[in-house]
Parts: structure tokens; C-alpha cells; sequence
């Protein structure tokens, strides 16, 4: 078979995820990168050319087409990304036997698009929780019988079920988004009203100068509680005398495989994590984490925890075990073959995904956030332009009518 993967770059967790599964594929002959825009981060790119994996960057449109027409099985990786729209919705694209996966949970914005689900041949979710969105579940949701799951959040490189305890653990960490975009306030609140007077939770991740973050930390009645360590590049080190993975996250983030979570049960750390739906499919509570139903219930769970260290180590043996079995590149990879082959027995069909997000930038901005560009839409336009906001789709759509004011003052 080939298969030709289009994404708009390999970085991050996408990125990741990719480069565990060319390794873990003993087939990758057959497969072909396709990045529609320069990388900004080579490392899993880099990872991915070892594995002797065709790549190609930033090439036309006359390209794409010519390669997505000689391809077997046409793959897009998505997200809210403006580019993806642009090539999804822009001129007609081949015949071909589509498959989407889905790195968004669409639980919340950016939303799935059900039309998007509908008009795919294929589309896998990352994490079941993505069938609670609200425009994808219920029997008259068009196309749910063609979806899957294959996850793409994978056990640390070297963990293993049986592996024995590194050192003794008895620390507090959180490593991943240090920002409010993701990390719930509400972490900062439970650390600061721990009876121990002691604690201390070291927080691994980029954190601006000027982040709200530093503020909220700075406000704290035990400031010294919470420790800024910064990115690391070995989570394992940083994850090493850690027996609590404190992952409180804010209801509305749009994550789904937590790469950061499941890398922390397969050390043996044992999470602490609030009822959100993609973290109730990784966490099964009381027997590989604690889920919080609450901030008073946080302090509660963490309290207990701390008082009860025997208990908590063997609730990280069996986490580690758990997504040691569970959560592995080579079971995603098998699940993939699984379906494309099962695609192979379909013909390939012209696809209208336009019809699923609509025909200019702002009308796929919209779909993608279940709402249409309010009257602060010109400062939200100025800000920066952070993963599918309204600025980014303005970065590479600067011309378009993006913003509801701008058609007026032109007297559109």
C-alpha cells in the first residue's frame, strides 16, 4: 500500500506520535510525508527520515494533487490548522480513499465538524472521548459507523510492566502546557491549601515571563510550594522521584492521547487528574490514579495521597502497567493497517470536505469554533497567533475577509 500522510508540520505531539509509529512500522516503504508548511522543529522530522520514511516539505498544490492521485490511501492528520482548511476547501482535490486523524478531541472548540466526519472515508479519533462532542454524538450524527480509535499517546521509550522501581519516589510534579490555555488555575489553589507544610510541586514546561502563571504563583499564601523548573529534554529525569503526577487540567483544553500523562504512569507515577472526559479514558480511578470531581475534592485526593505513600506507589505499579499494555506504537500501528487494508476494499471517490467547512477562511474559522466572529473579533485578530485563533488563520489569510467589520468599513 501507499500511504501519503498531509499535515501541516510533524511538530510537538503530532510529530511525536509519528515518528514512535515509523519505528514501530516494519512497512514504512510504502509511506510518504507530506508537510504543507517549513518545520519550525526537525527533531521528530529527523527521527522519521531515519526510519527511511519518504518526506516531502512545502511543495505546490500541482504536487500534493499528484501525489495524493498515486497514493493508495490519502491520510490527513488534523487539526484546526489554517493551511489544512485551505487545502481541504480550496480547488477540488483527486479521487482518493481518505482517512482523518483527528489530534483534537472536539469536545470543546476547535470543534469536530460533523459534514468533515460525514464526507471522510476513514475518520479515527485519538481518544473515544471524542464521540461526547456535543455535534458528533447521538444515532442521526452522519458517518460515526466509518470512525474509529487508535490511540497516540505512548508509554515512555524503555518502560516496560515488569520493570522494578528506578529509586524511591515521593515527590509532586506536573511536566506539560504552563499555561492557563491548558493547566486548570485550580492546581495553584490545591497546592496552596495542602496540609503539609513542606510540599513542594516541581512544574516542568516553558513558562513566559509575563505569564499569568507567575502572577498566580507570586499571589500564593506558600509560594515556595510550587517550583518553575522549565522545559526539559528527559522527562524521565525530571519525572524521577516522582510518585504524584499532578494533572489538573481546565475542563474546556482540547487534548486527547495527554502524551505527558500516559509517559508519567508508564514510570510508576501514579496521577492525580479532575473528571475531564479525555482524562476519565486514560485514569481509571482508584485503581491507576485518583480522579477530583472538584477543587475541595483535589485537596482532599492529594492530602490522602500524601499520607499514604504505600498506597500510591502501588497505584503506580499498576498504572504502569496498565498503558505498558495498553498504550504502545506497535498496537497503533497494527490498528492502522487494520484499516487501511479494510479501506483497500472501497473505491476511491472525490471528496467534498468544502462542503463540510465552507469556502472562505472565516467560514472555516466559525465551523471550527461553533460560533460566528464576534465584536471583538479586530482584538482578537491582534493578538498573538496562537494555534487556530483568529489570528493565525489572519497570519496566512491577511487579505480575506476574516473579521465582520472589515466587510462594512469596505461597504461590502
Amino acid at each position: 500500500m501507499k500511504i501519503v500522510h498531509i499535515t501541516p508540520h510533524l511538530g510537538g505531539g503530532v510529530g511525536k506520535a509519528h515518528a514512535a509509529l515509523c519505528a514501530a512500522d516494519s512497512e514504512t516503504a510504502g509511506r510518504h510525508y507530506v508537510l504543507l508548511e517549513e518545520p519550525r522543529d526537525h527533531r521528530h522530522l529527523d527521527d522519521i527520515h531515519e526510519t527511511g520514511t519518504a518526506v516531502t516539505v512545502a511543495p505546490d498544490r500541482k504536487t500534493i494533487r499528484e501525489l495524493m492521485d498515486g497514493a493508495d490511501i490519502v491520510q490527513f492528520e488534523w487539526w484546526n490548522h489554517p493551511l489544512m482548511c485551505g487545502l481541504l476547501a480550496g480547488p477540488p482535490l483527486p479521487a482518493m480513499r481518505s482517512v482523518f486523524w483527528s489530534h483534537v478531541s472536539g469536545i470543546a472548540a476547535p470543534f469536530i465538524p460533523a459534514g468533515l466526519v460525514a464526507a471522510a472515508g476513514r475518520f479515527v479519533f485519538t481518544s473515544a472521548c471524542s464521540r461526547l462532542a456535543p455535534n458528533l454524538s447521538g444515532p442521526a450524527s452522519p458517518g460515526l459507523e466509518r470512525t474509529a480509535v487508535v490511540n497516540s499517546g505512548f508509554v515512555h521509550a524503555g518502560s516496560g510492566a515488569g520493570e522494578g522501581r528506578e529509586c524511591e519516589k515521593s515527590g509532586i510534579s506536573y511536566l506539560g502546557t504552563v499555561e492557563f490555555s491548558k493547566m486548570s488555575p485550580a492546581m495553584i489553589e490545591v497546592a496552596d491549601r495542602l496540609e503539609t507544610e513542606d510540599a513542594l510541586v516541581e512544574v516542568w514546561g516553558d513558562v513566559g515571563a509575563q505569564s499569568p502563571v507567575r502572577e498566580a504563583i507570586a499571589a500564593m499564601k506558600h509560594p515556595a510550594r510550587l517550583r518553575l523548573r522549565g522545559h526539559t529534554t528527559n522527562p524521565r529525569a525530571a519525572l524521577s522521584k516522582t510518585s504524584i503526577f499532578l494533572y489538573l487540567l481546565q475542563p474546556f483544553h482540547f487534548g486527547t492521547a495527554e502524551n505527558a500523562l500516559v509517559e508519567a504512569m508508564s514510570l510508576g507515577c501514579a496521577p492525580l487528574v479532575f473528571a475531564n472526559p479525555c482524562e476519565l479514558e486514560i485514569v481509571r480511578d482508584g485503581e491507576t490514579g485518583l480522579v477530583a470531581t472538584s477543587v475541595d475534592h483535589a485537596v482532599q485526593l492529594l492530602n490522602w495521597m500524601l499520607e499514604h505513600p504505600d498506597e500510591v506507589r502501588r497505584m503506580g505499579e499498576r498504572a504502569r502497567a496498565e498503558v505498558c499494555a495498553q498504550k504502545t506504537p506497535d498496537r497503533s500501528i497494527a490498528a492502522f493497517r487494520a484499516l487501511w487494508l479494510a479501506a483497500m476494499n472501497e473505491p476511491k471517490r472525490r471528496p467534498d470536505f468544502a462542503g463540510a467547512l465552507g469556502s472562505t477562511p472565516r467560514e472555516w474559522y466559525e465551523a471550527l469554533q461553533g460560533a460566528p466572529c464576534g465584536a471583538d473579533a479586530s482584538a482578537q485578530a491582534d493578538e498573538v497567533a496562537s494555534k487556530g485563533s483568529l489570528a493565525h488563520f489572519m497570519a496566512y489569510y491577511p487579505d480575506l475577509d476574516l473579521i465582520p467589520e472589515a466587510s462594512a468599513a469596505s461597504g461590502a
